[in-house]
């Protein structure tokens, strides 16, 4: 008997899956490995094993599942389709499934799929809008990309430094990436950087990310090249808003930041000021309603034919109550 639904935010660092019934209440919770397969080779392993730890954690069986939609770092294209669909193929799972980027369940969750923009920047950065007419537009559509995820905020830190960028009020903030790299001194960087600092990509990209805090940090404490660094990321936060949001009809849009780097004190300040002075549409921020797999539980609740009503959102709204101080990686693309 369907009696559960399942809603997956696969991002590139983790996988969360929720189960509710169908009421909205939550019945399980799980946090597993990243779902991109461009991040890990056992990204398929750890969304089924999810699955199959979600479903077993509510007391429920394969069987009961009345529906599952599936938001997927990664699947980009129509072609991404064919391997999004064996991740979440398991015997005794019969219900319908539909997969999409992570970016539209993070949509549905942090707007409820009305009208309005999301601008995602933590381990991956995409501004997604969904149209009055129901239309999707990405920044990606144009070949824009705002380089503003965590990474590149790290990247660009390193850069400019071992490209001499820096002023004496820099010197403490460069003391602090030569410690975090555990180098003496920035000829060891330098030399790091010309064998690609690490060897391993995945291992790379994991290092420069974490140093992000470092670097949001130093700029919301003054420091002048963690400005520069993150004014860069913003001001590209600022295009790729605006680039979607011109193809809204109405004046107004609303606007939900998402992600540890664009929720950081100086960043957040700054693409409200950015988007503040544009003139062509007013960008109205708010705050994201739910988290991208409760946005996937939206989804498949509707598609099941459940009615969201004020009921349902009373619900979902205990699973962010009791988890939205543990919650990481809500902005994987």
């Amino acid at each position: 008997m369907a009696e559960i639904v399942i809603g997956i935010d696969g991002g590139g660092t983790y996988t969360r899956a929720v189960v509710t019934d169908l009421s909205g209440r939550v019945l399980a919770t799980v946090r597993a490995g990243a779902a991109s397969p461009n991040k890990t080779v056992h990204a398929r392993e750890n969304v089924q094993g999810a699955i199959r730890d979600v479903v077993s954690q509510a007391g429920h069986t394969l069987a009961d599942v009345a529906g599952l939609v599936a938001g997927m770092a990664g699947l980009d294209s129509p072609g991404d389709q064919e391997w999004a669909i064996t991740f979440t193929e398991l015997p005794g799972l019969n219900c319908p499934r539909l997969h999409v980027n992570d970016a539209v369940v993070a949509h549905a969750g942090a707007l409820r799929s009305l009208p309005g923009i999301i601008a995602i920047s933590g381990t991956g950065s995409i501004v997604f809008g969904v149209t009055e007419s129901g239309r999707y537009l990405r920044n990606y559509d144009f070949h824009h990309y705002a380089s503003s995820a965590a990474r590149h905020l790290s990247y660009d830190a390193v850069y400019r430094i071992l490209a001499g960028s820096t002023q004496p009020e820099d010197d403490a903030f460069v003391a602090q990436i030569l410690t975090y790299w555990h180098a003496a001194n920035l000829t060891e960087l330098h030399e790091r950087g010309t064998a690609g600092f690490v060897a391993d990509n995945n291992e790379r990209t994991r290092l420069f990310g974490e140093m992000a805090p470092l670097v949001s940090t130093a700029a919301l404490n003054g420091v002048p090249l963690a400005r520069a660094v993150c004014d860069a990321a913003i001001d590209a936060l600022g295009v790729g808003i605006r680039l979607v949001g011109n193809g809204f009809a109405g004046e107004t849009v609303s606007v939900a930041l998402i992600g540890s780097v664009v929720n950081s004190g100086y960043m957040k300040r700054g693409v409200r000021h950015t988007l503040t002075a544009s003139t062509a549409k007013r960008y109205h921020i708010i705050d994201a309603a739910f988290p991208a797999e409760i946005g996937a539980i939206l989804m498949a609740l509707t598609r099941y034919g459940v009615p969201i009503d004020d009921a349902i959102i009373g619900a979902l709204k205990e699973y962010r109550v009791t988890t939205e101080n543990t919650l990481e990686d809500k902005d994987e693309p």
